[in-house]
């Protein structure tokens, strides 16, 4: 059932937003729910890296290697999430969508075929010959940790820096409460990046980097002008990341779906996805075990793609990890808190660590890790990949 409220008759679709706030307002007026203030403590109490796609962030003294339990307690933690999003589009429901947005939801539906066999642009552009690894840089105004820079720079700032600096996609985290940004930073980007039509390198893809609970923030999505989303499968299930995916292949997007564990990979696979990232998992052993032992049906190809988490200190030990996982057959990392640890350091600003990321080093010959507490042996190494 859709939040907005359309419902599908022999003859049209017919756009009831009044209606179903409406309805949802007297139902949750029924039914006993949790004091929201108990709701805020818990959210507040849990260190969330965003929605999607770090649904959870382990410190560096906590959860060094993520168990199976530890999938249970996000579940759990997304039914929070999941509902704090869902107000957030009431919200937006009730002040009324642009016309724009709403006649992209007239276009949606729930059964198109989504060619497995064939891969898409972003997919295309995420999966490169075996032994290399594609970047996501994702850009967001708010920052978890200690230590980080304390402002991020303007979307037509940074854009060209991913752009120029080798990555391979954009992602907008397009969620104010967890990453500071809104729809309208994905336009930003989308224009920034538009700027290098004809050039080379030329445009990179962007991605919306949103909680997805509703139908109405895949048209969003698409009136900003992205050519993904992303559907966070323990926050919704199985058949939801069915539906999201198919409504997405309706109006031409492709979809990212976040997993954080071997069963949820499974799942994303037989729903139907072809671009699936592990998220909320530390290291890139414990990433693999939940992509090694994935059943893919014969015709289909499936991008794999590692979280790097941001670790609270500036050894760059996320350079080494995005290298382990290239040499573990992920064909992409996810970059966010980590490309704004250092500011506009020369050999440690956002370009630096999406080229140092991508450089054909071996963690058997070198490693990016700091000789000191301070990170002077990582600048000295990210230096001389640079030169």
């Amino acid at each position: 059932m859709r939040l907005l409220g359309v419902h599908h008759t022999s003859q049209s679709k017919r756009i009831t937003i009044n209606n179903k706030a409406y309805k949802m307002k007297r139902r949750s007026q029924q039914q006993p729910q949790m004091p929201l203030v108990v709701i805020i403590s818990l959210l507040l109490a849990t260190s969330i890296n965003s929605f999607a796609p770090n649904l959870l962030r382990p410190s560096n003294t906590q959860f060094q290697t993520i168990q199976q339990q530890s999938t249970t307690s996000l579940n759990a933690l997304g039914v929070f999430v999941r509902k704090a999003k869902e107000a957030d589009v009431r919200a937006y429901c009730e002040a009324g969508p642009p016309e724009s947005v709403l006649n992209i939801l007239k276009q949606i539906t729930d059964d198109a075929q989504v060619a497995n066999s064939k891969m898409g642009e972003l997919q295309e552009s995420l999966t490169k010959r075996k032994g290399t690894i594609t970047i996501i840089a994702e850009y967001k105004r708010k920052l978890e940790g200690t230590g980080f820079v304390s402002e991020i720079p303007e979307p037509e700032l940074l854009s060209p820096v991913f752009r120029e600096f080798g990555a391979a996609a954009v992602a907008v985290l397009a969620d104010d409460r967890t990453g500071g940004c809104t729809y309208d930073d994905i336009k930003q980007v989308i224009e920034e990046q538009e700027e290098a039509r004809g050039e080379v390198p030329g445009p990179l893809p962007v991605i919306s980097s949103d909680l997805i609970v509703d139908e109405i923030q895949i048209a969003q999505s698409k009136e900003a002008g992205a050519k993904a989303v992303t559907v966070t499968y323990g926050v919704v299930g199985a058949e939801k990341t069915t539906q999201f995916i198919n409504n997405a292949a309706s109006i031409g997007l492709e979809v990212i779906v976040n997993v954080a564990s071997a069963e949820e990979a499974q799942g994303a696979v037989d729903a139907g996805a072809s671009i699936i990232s592990v998220c909320g998992v530390d290291g890139a052993d414990n990433k693999y075990e939940v992509i090694e032992s994935l059943s893919i049906p014969e015709g289909r190809k499936v991008c794999t793609i590692a979280n790097i988490l941001a670790k609270d200190n500036k050894a760059l030990e996320e350079v080494e990890e995005a290298w382990i996982c290239r040499d573990k057959g992920f064909n992409c990392v996810w970059v966010s808190d980590a490309l704004y640890k250092s500011g506009n350091d020369p050999v440690e600003h956002p370009g630096a660590i999406i080229n140092s990321m991508k450089a054909k080093s071996s963690v058997k010959y070198a490693s990016p890790k700091a000789r000191s507490g301070k990170g002077e042996g990582a600048r000295e190494y990210l230096g001389d990949i640079l030169m």
